[in-house]
Formats: C-alpha cells, structure tokens, sequence
C-alpha cells in the first residue's frame, strides 16, 4: 500500500520506517524537507519519499496522523482536506495540552467528554479515521519484545472495514488489537496516552505497554 505519514516527528519518521520495513511504499510528510531528522530519515529509507502534507495526503492510500495534537488540524488544512476523502486514516494524535504535568499527569485540551479524533472526524467526515498507536511511545510502536507476550493497542472507529485494515496492519507490527468500537471511545483511549506517562514522568520508566487479559 501507498502510505503517507503527516508529520516528521519522531513519531512519523519511527512509523514510517516500520512501514518501509513490511514493504509498503512510504512518504513522509513535513514542513521543512532541509530538516536535519528528515534527510537522515531519507537516507536510512533511501527507498521511501519526504515531501509536503499535501504531497503525502494525495500519494496515500492510507494516511497516518502523527502530529502534535495542537497542531494537527493545521496540519490537516495544509494537506487539503479533500486529499482525505475516503481514504483510511491512522490517529496516532493525543490533545495534550501546552502545560507541565502536575505530579507526573498531564493535561488534555480537549472538554470531558469529547476527544481530538472526534473533532478530527467532523472535520475530515468523507474520512475514515481509525485511533491507533497514541498508547505508547515511538520505541515500541513496531515489534514491541515483551519476552512473547504480545502487548493490546487499543482502536476505535466508525468503519469497519477501515478498522479490520488497521488491526492487519496492527498484527503486521507485532501487536493484539481490541476494537473499542466508535469514535466515542476515542476519549477513553486517547486518556491512555496520560496514564502510559505517568511512570515515565513519575520514575523515568518509559518501557511498557497495555494488556487486555480475559478470561
């Protein structure tokens, strides 16, 4: 598949060297190409493209989301909406807002009872948004080792085919997938993002990963 990724964070350029590596066709888009991160991402992926939001979004069959979430629908306006229509969208955004944590929690943006990928959703409605990876950090994203225990990453979304796509992809990358079902979980989950970094900020310990156990 033809994967655009929006944003050249740490985030975007992690990702989308995990899907140059399961033989996907990746370009990574970002506001500076000059930027020192993206031409050595370039030069590690020499098979993969860097270029604009717009350039990503209109190349992509599926576009992964990896901005910050304060900035994301500024992204979204400079990648042209209609370049989402239809298309699969990954959500690996988190609406943290611009302020320290207070003893190790941090602070969302968005109202109680509301999430960014919702507001993400009625902006790009002809979309087809999938919440992914905002549960844990860029280290784990792909082939997370926790000695054969495959580790839960949560999604939601209002597609289903859309979301049965992710959770291949998903598996693809190591990990087992519960579906939380509509966006109106996307709140739930989104607050795992505060939860996972809490023992990061609290002990410095930034290596762990949810688990959904059943019985």
């Amino acid at each position: 598949m033809k994967i655009g990724i929006i944003g050249s964070g740490i985030v975007g350029r992690v990702l989308g060297s995990a899907f140059v590596k399961e033989g996907h066709e990746v370009l990574l888009g970002t506001r500076d190409t000059t930027k020192a991160e993206v031409v050595d991402w370039k030069s590690a992926n020499p098979n993969a493209q860097t270029g604009s939001f717009t350039a990503a979004a209109s190349f992509a069959d599926i576009i992964v989301l990896a901005t910050g979430g304060a900035v994301t629908k500024n992204a979204i306006e400079l990648a042209g909406i209609n370049n989402f229509d239809g298309k699969i969208v990954i959500d690996a955004t988190n609406p943290i807002a611009a302020a320290p944590p207070v003893n190790g929690v941090l602070q969302f943006s968005t109202a109680p009872n509301s999430s960014l990928m919702q507001e993400l959703q009625e902006l790009l409605p002809k979309a087809k948004l999938v919440k992914a990876f905002n549960s844990v950090g860029n280290a784990l994203m792909y082939k997370p080792d926790f000695n054969d225990i495959k580790p839960t990453m949560f999604i939601c979304g209002n597609d289903d085919a859309a979301k049965q796509t992710v959770t291949a992809i998903l598996d693809a990358f190591g990990w087992e997938t519960e579906d939380m079902g509509k966006a109106e979980a996307a709140g739930a989950i989104e607050a795992l993002c505060i939860l996972w970094c809490i023992p990061g900020f609290i002990h410095n310990q930034w290596t762990h990963a949810f688990k959904l156990l059943k019985k």
